[in-house]
């Protein structure tokens, strides 16, 4: 692994601002060939301002991964149920070196704190989870995987502007194109950040006037505390909290789209497990439906699909913080049986045809996938939990 230091300070890149307002057909075309795609590339980094050697550095002996697509559409883990994925993540050594790491970076952990308003126990529910405590920082060259998911046509609106952010990094020292390595998605570190976040918020933790964040476990801490800031993480505020529910509600006012004051979920029979509710806005989550896990989750529980849009992912994420900090394993309750990939996928083609935009069948229930199931439930006067199972595939 490659080490990149970044000069602290670091910030005021005004190609940034430009790019965030450019409009879409200022962008290089996606797909096709791939030399074309590259001057339309470097034609872009030009017009922005970026100096050129560093566009040159980046752009002149890129190359397409073909492994780099092949991991962007398998994403297996993803198909698991949410009890099954949390099991699988949240193990007692990791558990025992959230603590650890808790203790020997307690200054860091501090400073974030103090500065960005973010909790520990988040933080290192992401360290643990994306590079094992810095331990598994994914070994996919940068520059080339950036460039792969730039070029393909499936979100060439996110990763063209972290390549000009590379470019960017480039010159202030922070990448070295083809040595910088990573996971396959471009994140860099022990937090896996990508380009255009280390650019305008990364952070020097440790105060040695650099930003090393494959390296230096205080810069990472801070810095991805910076991130949950900038994305609307609020200080003081808790992101989940267990809870029973009556199983009397009604079952269609659950999921992230359905947001109410606590106490109105109080008045509905939700009550948590332990403590008091927070006096806040929050909805209430059922990751396996009303028979499974429930949780009410706050305004940050939200900030979180900033750092991965999985559902599944994010969950077991703000459930593993909450544990950091001092919260019981959940009750796993008694789900109904869900249901198999390929039935899955039966599952969302069956919804496509009825007008749900479902994007592509792949056996993962997703945030689409769980809003098209509620509605048919509801349709069918069945319990609206978002649940998808075997009577519900057969019923449509």
């Amino acid at each position: 692994m490659v080490a990149q230091r970044i000069k602290s300070p670091m910030r005021c890149f005004p190609f940034l601002a430009v790019l965030a307002l450019a409009a879409p057909a200022s962008a290089a075309p996606c797909g096709g060939d791939v030399s074309t795609f590259l001057q339309a590339m470097k034609a872009e980094a030009s017009a922005l301002g970026l100096p050129e050697a560093a566009i040159n550095a980046v752009l002149d002996d890129a190359q397409i991964d073909p492994a780099v697509i092949k991991a962007d559409r398998a994403q297996g883990i993803f198909r698991k149920t949410f009890i099954d994925f949390s099991t699988a993540l949240i193990s007692k050594n990791r558990i025992e070196n959230a603590a650890l790491y808790g203790r020997k970076y307690d200054v860091a952990f501090a400073a974030a704190e103090q500065k960005f308003g973010v909790s520990r126990g988040v933080i290192l529910a992401f360290w643990a989870f994306e590079t094992d405590f810095g331990q598994v920082q994914g070994n996919f060259d940068t520059r080339n995987a950036l460039i792969t998911l730039a070029h393909d046509c499936r979100r060439p609106e996110i990763f063209q502007p972290q390549v000009m952010a590379a470019i960017a990094l480039t010159d202030k020292g922070g990448f070295l194109p083809g040595q910088t390595k990573g996971a396959w998605a471009g994140e860099i570190g022990m937090v896996q950040m990508l380009p255009r976040d280390i650019l305008e918020r990364g952070e020097d933790g440790d105060n040695d006037g650099a930003i090393t964040l494959a390296t230096s476990a205080p810069d990472a801490i801070v810095s991805a505390a910076h991130m949950l800031q900038f994305y609307g993480w609020r200080a003081g505020e808790p992101w989940m909290q267990e809870v029973s529910v009556p199983q009397t509600m009604d079952w269609s006012q659950s999921g992230l789209e359905t947001e109410r004051p606590s106490v109105a979920w109080q008045a509905m029979g939700v009550a948590p497990k332990v403590g008091q509710l927070a006096p806040l806005p929050a909805s209430l989550i059922l990751p396996q439906g009303r028979k499974g896990p429930a949780f009410l989750v706050y305004p940050n529980f939200k900030v979180l699909f900033e750092w991965n849009k999985s559902f599944t992912y994010v969950t077991t994420a703000a459930h593993f913080a909450a544990r950091i900090e001092g919260a019981a394993p959940y009750d796993s309750g008694t789900p109904e049986i869900g249901l198999t990939t390929d039935q899955m996928i039966a599952l969302q083609k069956k919804l496509a045809t009825r007008g749900y935009k479902m994007g592509k069948a792949d056996g993962v229930l997703g945030a689409a996938t769980r809003a098209a199931v509620q509605a048919e439930q509801k349709r069918l006067g069945l319990p609206a939990d978002s649940w998808p199972t075997p009577a519900l595939l057969e019923l449509l």
